[in-house]
């Protein structure tokens, strides 16, 4: 029976993993094969797809449009972590007036889709002056806007055994000191979890990119990826795969290499209370 359990789940991922085989072969695939062949090895590797798409938005290339995807990716991550983790202290540890109606408040703007309040964050973006800069992503990070995050780690730091704090207080810590000494240490998995969904929502953000950022210059890899699908007039999809392939690379890279804490996050959050 193990046989067969681990035989089904090869396969299935094995089909889960077919539009990343098909992009990885098209992208080595002259241009004319990409549609017009059920091959999925292509007659002739052609690795010009990945340096023609590369410099294929002149006078600008993809590592410019990487490092502006990091600009931004990076201090996002960084407050979302910090705010995240004080609130959720907060609300976890915290014995203040209408914190349940603050929690219920907070977690009840989970449920508001992201267009309800697009147009007045742009109107106050354009009186603030932050249009076409990396700052309407990274200054609302550092004020916890992420509820789910929040909730996550809210829910995790109820696991961890009040015990461990009063003997901290009793040593003289300060809630501050309980919260890097202490608590944080302990919720590693849980904010390697944060750190893969942040990046991962932050890097496929094309919307809010698209709305924020204007100049080239400025762009990240998503919005480059769209120039240069309506750049031009006859696509040329091998570059046009290639690039989406090497895209997708720093969120593999990143899930990867975080795999262990990642599941183990997603599978404690949801015990815990």
């Amino acid at each position: 029976m193990k046989v067969l359990r681990y035989l089904s789940i090869i396969m299935l991922g094995l089909i889960m993993m077919v539009p990343l085989i098909w992009m990885a072969s098209a992208s080595l695939k002259p241009s004319n094969e990409v549609f017009n062949t059920l091959s999925l090895f292509p007659s002739r590797v052609t690795w010009e797809n990945y340096t023609e798409g590369w410099q294929s938005i002149k006078p600008n290339t993809f590592a410019n449009f990487y490092l502006n995807s990091f600009k931004l990716i990076v201090p996002v991550i960084i407050g979302t972590v910090v705010s995240s983790c004080l609130t959720a202290y907060g609300f976890a540890r915290g014995n203040f007036k209408f914190k349940n109606a603050l929690f219920i408040l907070m977690l009840s703007t989970m449920m508001l889709p992201d267009t309800t309040t697009l147009i007045p964050r742009y109107l106050l973006f354009v009186r603030l002056g932050w249009i076409n800069t990396y700052l309407p992503f990274i200054v609302p990070s550092f004020f916890a806007v992420s509820s789910f995050f929040i909730f996550m780690m809210v829910q995790f730091i109820r696991g961890i055994p009040r015990e461990l704090d009063e003997s901290a207080k009793i040593d003289g810590c300060r809630p501050i000191t309980i919260l890097i000494r202490i608590i944080l240490p302990l919720c590693i998995p849980a904010i390697v979890t944060m750190i893969v969904f942040s990046f991962i929502w932050t890097w496929d953000d094309f919307m809010g990119q698209l709305i924020y950022i204007s100049e080239v210059i400025r762009f990240t890899v998503t919005l480059a990826l769209h120039v240069s699908l309506d750049a031009q007039v006859s696509i040329n999809w091998g570059s046009l795969l290639a690039m989406s392939l090497v895209s997708l690379l720093p969120s593999i890279i990143l899930y990867f290499s975080s795999q262990r804490y990642f599941e183990e996050g997603i599978a404690t959050t949801g015990i815990k209370g």
